[in-house]
C-alpha cells in the first residue's frame, strides 16, 4: 500500500479526532474516550508536534498515531522522561493493511533520532511484540498504581536504555477522562449508537 506518512497539520486535528473514535468506538468499552484524550493531549505541555503523525492513502486520511512525553518515576521521586504511546487509529475499513504498523515504525525512528531513551504503552501484546515491545515488568517498571500485565509493555529505543530506569509509568492527566467533559465533547461528532458486546466482556 502506497503511504504517506506526515506531521499533523492543525487543519486535520478534528478528521483524527473523528477517526480515533470510529477506530475505538464500541470496542472496549459502549462508546470510546480515546478522540478526548486525543483533543487534551494536544492542548498539554506534554505534546510532541514531531510525533503526531498521520497516513494518507490516496489523498485520504486514513491512519494516526500520537507519542507524549511521560515520566518513570522511581522510589527515591527521581523522574525519568519517556514516552507514551496511543492513541494509535486506523479507519476500520483500513485495518490489517499494515498502516498501523508503518505509522508505528516512523514513530520509533523519529523517537529515537529525537533522543528519547523508551517508549511505552498500553496494547495487544500479539500486535506490540512484532515491534519489540516488551512486558514492562521485565525493566521493573510499574503502573500508576503499581501494577504489571501483558498488555502493559516498553520498548527500548537504544541498548541498555532502562538499565538505570525503574519505577511508576506517569502519563499525562489527559488520560484520566471526565465523563462529563466527554458527554460535551461527544455533541461535536455525529450520532453513534453505544453498544455492549461480548468482545468487550472478554478484555
Amino acid at each position: 500500500m502506497d503511504l504517506l506518512i506526515k506531521q499533523t497539520s492543525m487543519e486535520d486535528f478534528r478528521i483524527t479526532e473523528n477517526i480515533t473514535r470510529e477506530a475505538f468506538w464500541n470496542v472496549y468499552k459502549p462508546g470510546c474516550n480515546e478522540h478526548l484524550v486525543l483533543h487534551n493531549l494536544r492542548k498539554s505541555q506534554s505534546n510532541i508536534k514531531e510525533l503526531d503523525l498521520v497516513a494518507f492513502y490516496n489523498d485520504q486520511i486514513v491512519g494516526h498515531i500520537i507519542s507524549t512525553k511521560a515520566m518513570v518515576v522511581d522510589s527515591q521521586y527521581k523522574e525519568y522522561e519517556v514516552l507514551c504511546v496511543g492513541p494509535l487509529s486506523v479507519l476500520p475499513n483500513f485495518q490489517k493493511k499494515g498502516i498501523g504498523g508503518r505509522l508505528l515504525k516512523e514513530s520509533i525512528e523519529i523517537a529515537r533520532s529525537l533522543g528519547f531513551r523508551g517508549m511505552i504503552l498500553f496494547g495487544n501484546p500479539d500486535y506490540y511484540h512484532r515491534f519489540g515491545f516488551r512486558n514492562a515488568k521485565e525493566f521493573e517498571i510499574t503502573t500508576k498504581d503499581f501494577q504489571n500485565f501483558e498488555p502493559f509493555m516498553a520498548l527500548e529505543l537504544f541498548e541498555k536504555a532502562f538499565i538505570d530506569v525503574r519505577g511508576r509509568f506517569i502519563e499525562d492527566e489527559s488520560f484520566n477522562v471526565n465523563e462529563d467533559e466527554l458527554n460535551e465533547f461527544e455533541k461535536q461528532f455525529p450520532y453513534k449508537e453505544k453498544q455492549i458486546t461480548d468482545t468487550q466482556l472478554k478484555m
